[in-house]
């Protein structure tokens, strides 16, 4: 889904609001997630997951086009680790006695 799939889809969910004023929300969330990790600061949805950033050390890589060595910088990466609550709802395990009978047919 991308953030156009998002905002039309919040817009059916909730006829009451305009699409431009759920685009502007939208908008500031991701927005304002990304200032707080620039800051360096962590964002934690419950329920959903947490926004943070890594560091990566400078090494030493290859142009794969040439092979040539190349410095690569240390930089922050962002990083996101899913909620509990997310994780359990992906993963639903059947119930027994329906697997077997969707096994049998």
């Amino acid at each position: 889904m991308i953030k156009s799939e998002l905002v039309l889809k919040m817009a059916e969910m909730n006829p009451h609001l305009y699409q431009r004023d759920i685009e502007i929300l939208v908008n500031a969330i991701l927005d304002e997630i990304t200032t707080a990790l620039s800051r360096g600061d962590r964002v934690e949805l419950r329920g959903f997951g947490t926004f943070s950033t890594k560091e990566r050390d400078a090494r030493l890589g290859r142009n794969p086009r040439t092979g040539a060595k190349v410095d690569v910088d240390e930089k922050r990466v962002p990083y996101f680790k899913a909620g509990k609550e997310i994780r359990e709802r992906l993963n639903v395990k059947p119930v027994k006695g329906k697997a077997k009978a969707k096994a049998k047919a």
